[in-house]
């Protein structure tokens, strides 16, 4: 009888057979359970939901309606409409913010690009000289030439099982959002600040022009005491305080040149242009109109701030990031090929002989990283942490924006009936004494002290004109100036971009 023998067990014949798909399968699936274990639960963004307030404290029973994109007009300014206008076309300010949209737009662009399989085209010419001596004990010694011709394609393609490139490309796409929104920022800060600056200029102007009335007025009650010191009814005291008076009125007139022209130049720039090249016709505040501005309903804040909207869009980018960091933990899968022509000899690198080419499939999974990646996921929680509270704290703040401009408007307002009724006592009060002072029945005490409270009221009541016309500008600018978080992105004058 034929001998019987028994497979040995450690020989591969003998070995149960295993489908190579279901090994692929049971070491992909360790190694998904093991990472998904070391990199923890996904965090999770809190609840942001901000509880607005009926209405506005300051604001009393203010009307619903909300502000418009042309709140500009309210001024009642041609000019200023059209200083706007040109620095939302021009402003350098502006131009880099829409840079910054463009340079997220590439990291985009780049982002989903890595989604993609890439192809490179490959082409190499090469000698090689091998010394004799490496070939033969003893001499002659004869050098051996080979060439190589090499042309082809190469190509790899990294499968993205775990999501990181898809949640990376997901931050950039938020980070786009957040860079348009703040180039909206940026136009409504920019119309905010020309308006402030033309104002500023406005009033400095005006205070100028009062304080050389004032030096004017001075100087003819000077000279009505020098006529008198010649016939002997007034003292040289009486001059030399009259005197003092002029001077210390003309002194006030270059720190307020030096306001109006620097604020000058601040608008040039605001428009990107240089401070020679602008020059504004406001000559007072005094005849500026103050504008209504309808403060709207507290709860449309949140849609109406683009500050609001752009921490918002960097808080979704920011937990895209957490979510890449977290699928760092996971395998990396990647194909990778290449096909070309080969040759010894350059006549024979076209001939299908020569065709060479090769695939290949990779996984790399982590092991040991020294703690690398936990600490960018550690990190990438604690910056999306921060951004909660700053997104908080943006609409806390905005909110407040809001509040204190309505405060200083009404304040303000209330301020300048006061002053005006201040002023109007002084210059009754200034005009009597000129009269005296012509009949001779007053004395120089109560003329200095009648000049210069009309001077202070006067110019304490620009300030406060001022003070009024500004806090109606940063209340359009608290309230988003028209803008819409669901709606076209307007400029301040009214022009879609």
């Amino acid at each position: 009888m034929p001998e019987t023998t028994t497979p040995d067990p450690t020989t591969p014949a003998a070995m149960p057979r295993v489908p190579k798909c279901t090994a692929v399968r049971s070491v992909v699936a360790a190694a998904l359970l093991t990472t998904l274990a070391a990199c923890g639960e996904t965090p999770t963004t809190p609840d942001l939901t901000v509880e607005a307030p009926a209405r506005w404290e300051a604001g009393g029973g203010r009307a619903t309606a909300e502000i418009g994109s042309d709140w500009v007009r309210g001024f009642g300014s041609r000019e200023l409409e059209a200083l706007v206008a040109l620095a939302d076309r021009d402003s350098l300010d502006i131009e880099a913010a829409r840079q910054r949209i463009t340079q997220a737009e590439a990291e985009l662009a780049s982002s989903r690009a890595a989604m993609a399989p890439s192809v490179d085209g490959t082409g190499q010419v090469g000698r090689t000289v091998t010394p004799g001596t490496r070939s033969a004990w003893s001499p002659p010694f004869r050098a051996s030439v080979s060439d190589s011709y090499q042309l082809g394609l190469s190509g790899s393609w990294t499968l993205d099982i775990s999501g990181r490139l898809r949640a990376l490309a997901a931050s950039k796409e938020a980070s786009v959002r957040a860079a348009a929104i703040e180039r909206d920022a940026v136009r409504l800060t920019t119309a905010t600040a020309v308006v402030d600056a033309w104002l500023r200029v406005g009033a400095a102007r005006e205070q100028i022009r009062i304080a050389r009335e004032s030096v004017a007025t001075a100087e003819r009650t000077l000279s009505i005491y020098r006529r008198r010191l010649e016939v002997g009814t007034a003292t040289a005291l009486d001059i030399a305080q009259q005197e003092s008076l002029v001077a210390s009125q003309r002194a006030a007139i270059p720190d307020l040149e030096i306001t109006a022209r620097q604020t000058k130049n601040a608008l040039a720039v605001l428009t990107g242009r240089m401070p020679e090249a602008l020059e504004p016709k406001v000559a007072s505040v005094s005849a500026v109109t103050v504008p209504t501005v309808p403060a709207g309903v507290p709860s449309r804040l949140m849609v109406r701030r683009p500050d609001i909207a752009s921490a918002e869009a960097s808080l979704e980018a920011q937990a895209a990031n957490v979510d890449a960091a977290r699928a760092a933990f996971l395998p990396d899968f990647s194909l990778t090929g290449s096909t070309g022509l080969a040759s010894a000899f350059l006549k024979n690198l076209m001939r299908p002989d020569a065709v060479a080419s090769q695939v290949a499939a990779g996984l790399t999974a982590p092991i040991f990283d020294a703690g690398a990646r936990s600490a960018d996921l550690e990190g990438a929680t604690a910056r999306h942490a921060e951004l909660v509270a700053t997104y908080r704290t943006t609409v806390h703040q905005a909110y407040a924006d809001v509040e204190n401009a309505l405060v200083a408007i009404e304040q303000n307002r209330r301020h300048e009936q006061l002053q005006r009724a201040v002023v109007a006592a002084a210059r009754k009060a200034q005009k009597l004494t000129e009269e005296r002072l012509s009949e001779g029945t007053i004395d120089v005490t109560s003329v200095l002290e009648a000049e210069r409270t009309l001077f202070q009221a006067e110019q304490t009541l620009i300030g406060v004109r001022l003070a009024r016309l500004r806090a109606a500008a940063t209340l359009a600018g608290a309230l988003g100036g028209g803008w819409s978080k669901t709606g076209a992105v307007i400029a301040a004058d009214g022009a879609t971009r």
